[in-house]
């Protein structure tokens, strides 16, 4: 992915987000960044397949207007199923994105939640960024989220593409959650938000 259709972004403190559902813990690092410890047993997902409705996962947020973009990096060092961390973009609780990598079925999975009163979920296996620093970023022009991510030392890879009113109010920010386990602690190392990205393919 050409390099020019993501423009710079700066840093965002932490402090600059407000919690949606507090989690177990929350400290600074002294590199800067900020490990969090969810609950157990939260989550974000609506309706489809599963048959219930979450809307407990630990989320920091932020506006995220048309025209900006919000990047998330963090260790992918998880082990326990559904283990996960991204980009929460939120409305409200019947619509939003989250994006990011999810431990599922043995196998860390890069991929996007896209939910308008039922969630719609898209994978794809990413073994090679165990242990690495993974960065996630959402941009946001007219009536679409584009969703990239990556591997630290790696070029974007476009993850999904999906619709959002561009009247409504939304919220972004790192989130994470641990659905089936307790333990899990996400190393958070930035937060970023800028410019939208300048086109979705590089011929545009």
């Amino acid at each position: 992915m050409s390099a020019d259709l993501v423009p710079p972004a700066h840093p965002v403190d932490w402090s600059q987000g407000a919690w949606l559902n507090p989690p177990v813990s929350a400290e600074p690092t002294p590199e800067g960044g900020l490990r969090v410890r969810p609950a157990e047993g939260g989550d974000f997902w609506r309706r489809t397949s599963y048959g219930f409705v979450h809307d407990d996962g630990e989320a920091l947020l932020a506006p995220l207007p048309v025209g900006q973009a919000v990047e998330v990096d963090f260790l992918m060092d998880f082990s326990g199923q559904f283990d996960q961390a991204g980009v929460l973009v939120r409305v409200d609780e019947a619509n939003w994105v989250k994006t990011g990598v999810e431990f599922c079925d043995g196998l860390p999975q890069v991929g996007a939640v896209v939910t308008r009163e039922f969630s719609d979920w898209s994978t794809a296996p990413v073994p090679g960024w165990t242990g690495r620093v993974v960065s996630v970023r959402v941009s946001r022009t007219g009536d679409a989220l584009t969703i990239r991510a990556r591997a630290e030392g790696e070029p974007w890879h476009l993850v999904r593409l999906a619709p959002l009113d561009p009247t409504a109010t939304a919220l972004a920010g790192p989130f994470c959650c641990a659905p089936s386990r307790d333990g899990l602690q996400v190393h958070f190392t930035a937060w970023r938000q800028g410019p939208a990205d300048l086109g979705v393919h590089p011929e545009e």
